[in-house]
């Protein structure tokens, strides 16, 4: 096994471009795409007339917070340990933490009545190191935007998927509400591992990738707290936006099914995963294109305007909507278009770009996990506000108006940190 290991490495590190290019990308894709398996076929019941501990917090709120709130802590921790994990125990922590997962499935499907809260917060506190532990394979290198681009569509498709998928194994298969996500894992806990399996054999980052993007290296607290005051406001002004995107992407993803019935498209079942694809795509298409700019400084700029561009969507698609010039489905798709033009570039290029423009020696890792511990806490926040103080305002409403605030707030504070990093950077040339 060991000389196969070493001979798939030698033959990808001499590979050409555009055969190592897509190899990455499906071995990424495929390990996040089959996390989602254990993730968000919960999301796929309603628990209708479910309540948590008999308060006004409704069962399934109470799951999505009790899952993310795990995923949130494991996030913070992932600021220290995700960023200085070697290469040689990687595959072993993401084979460890999807079984960790999948063992808080089991425990959700046997467990009685309000403990379910507790195991699905066991399920998802191992899930929250996944990303780290990928986005190291693929940074600081040349086409790092394609193969983060590549693998970051997962995650807007996967969740649907699998929501779909739990639908089908419940109402086709006759498994309970309750049962369906562990089985879901188990049956795609193979393909996850050969994804693992097939990511490990890629090579380091080679000479000219660190030329270009700037060595990569594991961060200790000394590293990580210089990298924080060296750019602490412009950091600061991303971490607020990032802390609102996440929260109204995990609102959309997990109460999409209500906001879409609310919308009149209760008899189209796949009218979710439909406007998904819309999003990939236009996704897909945006950061693939960044990789087309080799000064990493007008690279920077270009993912700033990619997001930029995103939040400005969130507002004029609700206005279109409001006004009846677009459907609830082109609605739904356009605002996902937004959100993810937003949220993507935090999880892969714009911290790759910011480091290899300023010439920080460090990891993206290490900037990716400091937004989404915040970030996590905000979708909390969020979900404890609408079941808590906005419980009388339908699901769909409370999604409108929270586009606007996205959209204005989220603008405004995206231009003022890339105004911060153009001055912090410096052109370089590849």
């Amino acid at each position: 096994m060991h000389q196969q290991k070493r001979a798939l490495t030698r033959w990808l590190e001499s590979a050409p471009t555009l055969v190592f290019t897509w190899y990455a990308i499906l071995a990424s894709f495929g390990v996040y795409f089959f996390m989602f398996a254990f993730r968000k076929p919960f999301a796929a019941a309603e628990y209708e007339g479910l309540y948590f501990l008999g308060t006004k917090v409704e069962l399934k709120t109470a799951l999505v917070i009790s899952q993310v709130l795990g995923y949130a802590l494991c996030k913070y921790a992932g600021i220290k340990y995700c960023v200085e994990i070697t290469r040689a125990v990687r595959a072993r922590m993401l084979v460890l933490m999807i079984l960790a997962a999948e063992a808080g499935l089991l425990l959700f499907a046997v467990v009685p009545g309000d403990w379910k809260v507790v195991a699905i917060f066991l399920n998802g506190f191992p899930l929250g190191m996944m990303w780290g532990l990928v986005v190291w394979y693929l940074e600081g290198r040349r086409t790092s935007e394609l193969l983060l681009a590549g693998m970051s569509c997962s995650y807007i498709v996967a969740p649907i998927v699998f929501i779909e998928t739990g639908k089908t194994l419940m109402e086709s298969w006759q498994i309970t509400q309750f049962w369906m996500p562990a089985v879901m894992g188990l049956f795609f806990l193979p393909a996850f591992l050969l994804s693992v399996w097939l990511l490990n054999r890629l090579p380091d980052p080679d000479e000219q990738d660190c030329a270009m993007r700037v060595r990569r290296e594991p961060m200790d607290g000394v590293d990580r707290l210089a990298f924080v005051k060296r750019f602490f406001l412009g950091l600061f002004l991303l971490l607020v936006v990032y802390f609102f995107t996440n929260a109204y992407r995990e609102f959309r993803i997990n109460f999409g099914v209500e906001i879409f019935k609310e919308l009149g498209y209760e008899k189209k079942p796949a009218v979710f995963t439909e406007a998904e694809l819309v999003v990939t795509f236009g996704v897909l298409v945006a950061l693939a294109a960044l990789n087309f700019i080799k000064d990493n400084r007008r690279g920077l700029l270009g993912a700033f305007g990619i997001m930029a561009g995103g939040t400005a969507l969130l507002g004029l698609s609700t206005l279109l909507l409001d006004a009846g010039l677009i459907s609830g489905f082109q609605w739904m798709a356009l605002v996902g278009l937004g959100v993810y033009l937003t949220y993507v570039p935090f999880g892969s290029v714009l911290f790759d770009r910011m480091i290899a423009s300023t010439g920080a020696v460090g990891t993206a890792v290490f900037a990716i996990y400091v937004a989404d511990a915040l970030g996590y806490t905000g979708t909390i926040s969020l979900l404890l506000y609408k079941d808590l103080a906005a419980a009388e305002v339908s699901r769909l409403t409370f999604f409108r108006g929270l586009s606007y605030f996205m959209s204005l707030a989220g603008t405004v504070l995206l231009i003022g940190s890339c105004v911060y990093f153009w001055h912090k950077s410096r052109p370089s040339t590849g």
